[in-house]
């Protein structure tokens, strides 16, 4: 795909502002979609809109399912304007706290919500709800049966229920589809809502020309019903558990590796029958979304594998992907197969060579521009090709003014200082970076909306490596300055975006 020239920003919703703890899909999503057609924007970026798990830090990238939404998106106050809360239906609850997201406080009080809503909506037909059930079948039956169950056996892997339901026996799961009714149905009900929700923003975005980049990370989650729904699919043994498991190999950054533990694909399995679940995925993905970013793409070339004893990445292996009929399998399909492949990193010969020939953008980050040496470094703005998008940094950096105060080394001043030919300083160090990313030859300028309004490491989203604390930030009320988006849109206008 080639990208339209423009920029806009990285914003995940659950940081929104909202009164009910955390951001959703409600009038403040709305407003804040006037505030970038105002500033003249042309992308909205996104984090991934999947449920997400305490147990895993409430990570987006780690997820039960990689075709549902998190229903901790809906809105109540949508809910109330659509007559399915009264204003009593608040009167008993006590509203999540203010400032950083408390997910125990939010999940309590929005399912008590949500349960309210449910019994209101039981006694109206729809038949919306019905079509939507329809369409949706292949991934909603199994997620809505599958989440019914954890709240059946709390605290407990799907690899740990008993055999019948672990290994799907047909007769196991007619029973449970009888007994969990209740749980499944309001399973059901809080993904058509949440999808409802979701699409009516969505229209809102193309009405005022925004176009809405999403985020699929590559591997699942092994206690997520996809993996419990198509063991097929993943490489594991006789008791359904991995082998093998996902990671990268020991680096500059790390002497050991990352060792991430997502179970692994088993690739000659997902080619018998044409990749159908990544095909699947991948149309779910581009209903959701106008373009579609894959994290870690190189794992669509080749992925390390780790044997699923091990305690580091180091003792794993390079395996490769049948990548070229896996993507012209993806093209033949989805002739639109509007992607961003997220290349960080050490990028070898065989990832550049698939992204050219499928004429997949790839990602450049500002923040790694400065270290080094300038002369060889591929982050620095003036090796960029057109068709890429440039960010002052991701969801995984530090905020530009966090790093300028914490993390940036004097060399890595130093040579930003020689690149900028001036002076920095911490309190101008964003508008700086923003401006060389909106003057770049990059087609798309992507900016963090913290390094936008100048926020410092408050503002960081995630720490990698670390799973406590991440997740969590959202603006303060009135803390999304006009002066910033007036100020953002005086630079479109100038670099031509």
């Amino acid at each position: 795909m080639e990208l339209t020239r423009g920029s806009g920003v990285l914003m995940h919703i659950t940081s929104l502002c909202s009164p009910h703890g955390i951001g959703d899909l409600g009038p403040e999503a709305f407003a804040f979609i006037d505030q970038l057609a105002t500033a003249r924007q042309r992308y909205w970026q996104l984090l991934p809109l999947n449920p997400t798990d305490p147990a895993y830090g409430n990570s987006p990238y780690l997820s039960s399912s990689a075709f549902a939404l998190n229903s901790l998106l809906i809105s109540p106050d949508v809910l109330l304007q659509d007559g399915l809360l009264e204003p009593a239906d608040f009167a008993d609850l006590n509203p999540p706290p203010a400032g950083p997201i408390d997910y125990p406080a939010v999940t309590e009080y929005k399912r008590a919500l949500f349960a309210r809503a449910f019994e209101r909506w039981l006694k109206t037909p729809d038949p919306d709800f019905d079509r939507f059930c329809l369409e949706q079948s292949a991934w909603l039956e199994d997620f809505a049966l599958f989440i019914a169950l954890k709240g059946h056996f709390p605290g407990k892997m799907w690899s740990e229920w008993p055999v019948e339901l672990r290994d799907r026996y047909p007769e196991a799961l007619a029973e449970s589809r009888k007994t969990l009714a209740e749980a499944i149905h309001f399973e059901k009900f809080l993904q058509y809502v949440v999808q409802k929700q979701w699409f009516a923003l969505k229209r809102h975005c193309a009405d005022r020309g925004i176009t809405i980049i999403g985020d699929l990370p590559i591997y699942v989650d092994f206690g997520s019903s996809d993996v419990w729904s198509h063991p097929d699919r993943f490489k594991l043994d006789e008791n359904r558990e991995p082998y093998v498991v996902s990671g990268v190999p020991p680096d500059y950054f790390s002497a050991t590796g990352q060792l991430w533990g997502n179970p692994i694909y088993d690739w000659e399995a997902l080619a018998k029958d044409g990749f159908a679940w990544w095909l699947n995925r991948m149309r779910q993905n581009l209903r959701l979304f106008d373009i579609v970013r894959i994290d870690h793409f190189r794992g669509l070339i080749a992925y390390w594998e780790v044997p699923a004893e091990e305690e580091t990445a180091i003792n794993g292996r390079w395996v490769t992907v049948p990548t070229y009929p896996f993507f012209e399998r993806l093209v033949a399909e989805i002739p639109n197969l509007n992607v961003i492949a997220e290349d960080l990193g050490v990028i070898t010969d065989d990832v550049k060579e698939a992204l050219r020939r499928f004429r997949l953008p790839g990602m450049k980050v500002l923040l790694f521009a400065f270290s080094g040496n300038p002369s060889e470094n591929p982050y620095m703005p003036w090796r960029y090709e057109p068709n890429c998008i440039v960010y002052t940094g991701t969801h995984d950096n530090n905020t530009t003014r966090g790093w300028f105060l914490n993390d940036a080394t004097d060399e890595e001043k130093q040579h930003l200082e020689q690149f900028l030919g001036r002076p920095v300083n911490s309190e101008s160090v964003h508008w700086d970076l923003i401006g060389v990313a909106m003057s770049s030859p990059a087609n798309v300028a992507i900016l963090p909306l913290q390094d936008l309004l100048g926020i410092d490491g408050r503002g960081r989203m995630n720490v990698p490596g670390t799973n406590q604390g991440n997740w969590t930030w959202r603006l303060a009320e009135g803390e999304a300055d006009p002066a910033a988006f007036n100020r953002l849109a005086e630079l479109t206008l100038r670099y031509n975006r």
